[in-house]
């Protein structure tokens, strides 16, 4: 065989060859591309960890609240108890004033009915900042202050109006004034997990 022969006969060697490692490459990828989504589903369920499981279902894991710690401080106790006491009397109120209004003889029974309504509902504010104090809600400090400033002018006129109405008014300006001191407490801002300012 003469030399003009053996050279394309190389050259079509060496053309052969990198097709059969480029074959070879590919069906290599295939192999590792399988075996790293092998990998992976098996790594899967480690990527939520141990938190993952023990969320509760409809709640990511780390949103939760947490608890408050410790026991609750008995200023924040005689707190809640005292918001909760203005809420019922205010409760109470508005209940007698419907029923006036509804059985009795008031000079104006609309009005009589429409008063009984606006105080039954001014009676939720209290009693909810009541139940988010005694559970330690950072959110309850807020609507339990407002309730005791909204109380002194209300005793206020209470006072003024005479007769029975002075105790009355004198009483609800007492427990006003011993809630707000006690929500201004350290310990009881402390308790509701509210930091000091700087």
């Amino acid at each position: 065989m003469s030399s003009k022969q053996k050279r394309p006969a190389a050259k079509a060697a060496q053309q052969s060859r990198p097709a059969e490692a480029t074959q070879a490459d590919k069906a290599d990828g295939r192999r590792v591309r399988a075996g790293g989504a092998k990998t992976g589903a098996r790594r899967e369920p480690a990527k939520g960890g141990p938190s993952a499981k023990s969320a509760k279902p409809g709640q990511a894991a780390g949103s939760a609240a947490p608890a408050p710690e410790g026991p609750r401080p008995v200023r924040l106790g005689v707190a809640a108890v005292l918001t909760a006491l203005e809420g019922v009397a205010l409760a109470a109120l508005g209940i007698s004033m419907l029923v006036v209004g509804l059985t009795g003889s008031p000079d104006s029974p609309r009005q009589a009915e429409t008063g009984g309504l606006t105080v039954l509902a001014l009676a939720v504010l209290p009693l909810i900042a009541a139940r988010g104090l005694w559970l330690r809600r950072r959110w309850s400090r807020g609507p339990s202050l407002i309730t005791q400033i909204v109380a002194l002018p209300v005793a206020w006129t209470l006072v003024n109006g005479g007769g029975a109405l002075i105790a009355g008014g004198i009483g609800l300006a007492v427990v006003a004034l011993v809630v707000l001191a006690l929500l201004v407490n350290p310990t009881a801002t402390e308790a509701l997990g509210i930091a000091p300012r700087d």
